[in-house]
């Protein structure tokens, strides 16, 4: 997930530095891009025709590494989503130089003046992505979603299929999506509201500038298209998890609650925006009621996303239960191989086990392996991200060096305070002694450097 956008490209010489710092890949080896131009041309032979299925796509417009298409039907009360994810196995040979290169790297990094990709484009802007421009290889997970918002993969098959349309967040209309679209996505939120999930999609951060000079962090607002798509990837991965934990295998998404520390400086973040979250309403609960098109919500929303201890991977074990807190079910990576190098494992396991198959020897291999690739992948897409927001916050403050703003404190060490700006989704450092968390301070901006993404302040009072 990129951590903002930057349409005036305002942060170029700075992103250039966050590139070389953490060694981001400019392009890929000669014999990766080789070896990738010669499995494109690789004609799908395992696959049954789906071509006549009214498959579309979903994304945002200018996104060309296309991971999913889907078409719906009904089923009595229930609807059969027919998911299709793009084949990537199909193009990348195991133990091959593809599939070298793909763990050497382990996702793809996103900046907002480009990305580096998990595979060349000749495969995931082209042959593997469920582009509309020809048939493409995919394979078909079918869920069958019940009115309560249960879901159950009920098949999965290797398949040719033909996107009709490439639809975009920011102009699609109902009518250009299939029947029972917002029905499907409407029975997974009260599905989720039932199990008391705290999963909190904030929207994405941009840097805008402002009339008479500067810029601002504001964020993009969040379209109901957007969280609507999202319902159909989790209930695919969410049916998925439960059959393979069925089956005693796979890769999980894991994640612990955030604990009562965390919670506790959230409470101050709140004040501090002059939110209203009641004492004896649970943060799960409360995270339901924000709302992402109003911009103090939002930045709450990505505190929210900061402040758990972080997702990981594990394959399964005997006994034990993989749990996803915010999700609060168990769930699995598997619907964006072309990003993820692990949902091409998880994949896999899923299309064997759905067929009666064993599950391939390299794949449970890759399940005990891939969790310390993820997390490297992960840790360094992350602190990418911190790099690329601590950039933006300088860029914007740059220009405001004597400013004296409002801040609320929400922790402190032998470091100082940490507190949030009350108008602005900036957390900064202080040094600060005598205060405790929830204490309101004034503070002077004393000192900015775009260079170092750095930002300093002095407490007032």
């Amino acid at each position: 997930m990129k951590a903002l956008v930057d349409p005036d490209n305002v942060l170029g010489h700075g992103l250039a530095t966050i590139r070389t710092q953490f060694q981001v890949p400019a392009s890929f080896p000669a014999e990766v891009l080789a070896a990738a131009d010669a499995a494109a041309k690789r004609a799908p032979t395992a696959h049954v025709d789906r071509t006549d299925w009214p498959f579309v796509t979903l994304d945002p417009a200018s996104s060309t590494d296309l991971d999913q298409a889907f078409t719906i039907d009904r089923s009595g009360d229930d609807l059969l989503l027919h998911y299709a994810i793009a084949d990537v196995a199909w193009f990348v040979d195991d133990g091959g130089t593809i599939d070298a290169e793909a763990w050497r790297r382990g996702t793809t990094l996103y900046l907002p003046d480009g990305k580096a990709g998990l595979y060349p484009p000749a495969l995931s802007e082209a042959a593997a992505s469920l582009l509309p421009d020809g048939p493409r290889p995919a394979v078909i997970f079918t869920v069958r979603v019940a009115p309560d918002g249960g879901v159950r993969l009920e098949g999965a098959e290797r398949a040719v299929i033909r996107s009709i349309a490439k639809l975009a967040y920011d102009s699609v209309r109902d009518s250009d999506l299939p029947a029972g679209f917002a029905d499907l996505a409407d029975r997974i939120q009260a599905a989720e509201d039932r199990r008391g999930a705290a999963r909190v999609d904030p929207p994405q951060q941009e840097v805008d500038a402002v009339s008479g000079g500067g810029y601002q962090l504001a964020f993009s607002p969040r379209l109901q298209s957007e969280d609507r798509n999202a319902a159909l990837s989790l209930a695919t991965n969410l049916a998925i998890a439960d059959a393979l934990e069925a089956h005693h295998t796979g890769l999980f998404r894991v994640m612990a609650s955030p604990d009562a520390h965390a919670v506790q400086r959230l409470r101050h973040t709140a004040r501090a925006f002059g939110l209203t979250w009641p004492d004896s309403e649970t943060l799960e609960a409360y995270a339901r009621t924000l709302d992402a098109t109003k911009p103090k919500q939002a930045a709450f929303m990505l505190a929210i996303r900061r402040a758990g201890q972080g997702a990981s991977y594990v394959p399964w074990r005997e006994g034990v239960v993989p749990w996803h807190a915010a999700m609060a079910a168990t769930y699995a990576h598997a619907t964006a191989p072309l990003r993820r190098l692990a949902d091409r494992y998880v994949v896999r396991a899923t299309l064997a086990i759905a067929n009666g198959q064993p599950v391939p020897d390299v794949v449970t291999s890759a399940f005990a392996q891939l969790p310390k690739v993820m997390a490297h992948a992960d840790s360094l897409g992350g602190q990418i991200d911190r790099a690329v927001i601590d950039l933006a916050e300088a860029v914007m403050l740059k220009d405001s060096i004597g400013q004296i703003v409002p801040a609320v404190v929400t922790d402190v060490d032998e470091r100082g305070a940490r507190m949030q700006l009350r108008d602005l989704p900036v957390v900064a450092r202080v040094d600060a002694h005598g205060v405790a968390p929830g204490d309101i301070v004034q503070v002077r901006l004393i000192a900015v450097d775009p260079t170092q993404r750095s930002i300093s302040f002095q407490r007032i009072s």
